[in-house]
């Protein structure tokens, strides 16, 4: 089954071809299928603006900035270990990580909805009736 994966990766500071070039391999081995893969995966967006070059919390391998680009991908789940183990061994690669984004649920029926909204209320309103009468009645 195909899912979708967001993949923040953090890399070293490289000169800007050094950089492309490190974001093809990952692309590549994101897209390219494993032996026993059918459908290989794809990159639907590489996101290279929203955090970009940051200071890091703390040293990794020697470096203290890191630059961060977010990589949103589809592919097989079986390929997954696979690609993890090449990030693992990329020298480039200084941190990543790899998130499922989950399946967003629709509701068809509305009206659904709203009638357990009330229905849940209305108990809520029973209970506060029988706490004003039991203060009542202690005093």
């Amino acid at each position: 089954m195909i899912r979708s994966y967001e993949i923040p990766v953090v890399f070293r500071v490289m000169p800007d071809e050094e950089t492309q070039t490190a974001i093809d391999q990952v692309t590549t081995w994101i897209e390219n299928s494993t032996e026993g893969v059918d459908e290989p995966g794809s990159v639907t967006r590489i996101d290279r603006t929203r955090f970009g070059r940051r200071r890091l919390a703390y040293e990794i391998d020697g470096q203290r900035d890191g630059n961060y680009i977010f990589f949103y991908a589809n592919m097989k789940s079986e390929h997954v270990p696979d690609f993890e183990a090449n990030m693992r061994l990329y020298d480039g690669v200084l941190r990543y990580l790899v998130i499922r984004e989950e399946e967003v649920a629709f509701v068809e029926d509305e009206t659904s909805i709203v009638e357990e909204i009330t229905a849940t209320e209305e108990p809520a309103e029973e209970v506060t009736e029988e706490a004003e009468e039991t203060v009542e009645s202690d005093e």
